[in-house]
């Protein structure tokens, strides 16, 4: 596993004016980039691929939905170097019309943990009245709060601040929280 996965925090950044898909920079603390992910344009089913850099040269996760159109999708995250299933990001499709929590799962498909927005209040002034304030995202392993996904409020730049240093035992796999907040840019960036 690179060294890149090895920090604990990272920015997340998607412009939103670009014409045909999406394009994802990955900062690390630093302020380089650690990773560059691209999401193809009219695709049924989601394909994003997680690079080393820009040139796309080393590709180092592929997130992949396993169906077309699902409410409550799931998405394949894999080391394609090893062609290691790292795990499953699952929306929780009817939960996630108030308050958007997805499910972080194994490579087997067993539930490990959750990501839930922080409030429901919050989440339902964010989807009824304004789309300006900022969401956060707690994620858990069990009952042990293991990253925190902050997005930053501008108009143009969809931003997501990705912390895991509350993550001192090592519980989450760092390649499946940045698929997470790359997802949380991409789908969650949508609504």
């Amino acid at each position: 596993m690179s060294d890149s996965f090895s920090h604990q925090k990272y920015l997340v950044r998607r412009k939103i004016l670009k014409l045909f898909g999406a394009a994802f920079h990955i900062y690390d603390p630093d302020g380089n980039v650690a990773f560059y992910s691209k999401m193809k344009a009219f695709k049924l089913k989601e394909d994003i691929r997680i690079y080393t850099g820009e040139d796309m040269q080393e590709e180092v996760l592929t997130i992949k939905a396993r169906s077309i159109l699902d409410f409550s999708a799931a998405y394949d995250v894999v080391d394609p170097t090893t062609n290691e299933k790292v795990g499953v990001l699952k929306r929780k499709g009817l939960k996630s019309i108030l308050k958007d929590e997805w499910i972080f799962m194994d490579a087997d498909d067993r539930d490990i943990g959750l990501i839930k927005e922080d409030s429901m209040f919050l989440a339902m002034f964010r989807r009824f009245l304004t789309s300006l304030i900022p969401q956060t995202y707690n994620g858990f392993i069990g009952d042990t709060q293991v990253c925190t996904f902050k997005q930053n409020f501008n108009p143009f730049v969809i931003k997501i601040t990705l912390d895991f240093s509350r993550d001192t035992q090592n519980l989450l796999d760092r390649r499946l929280g940045i698929a997470a907040a790359v997802l949380l840019c991409a789908v969650e960036g949508k609504q």
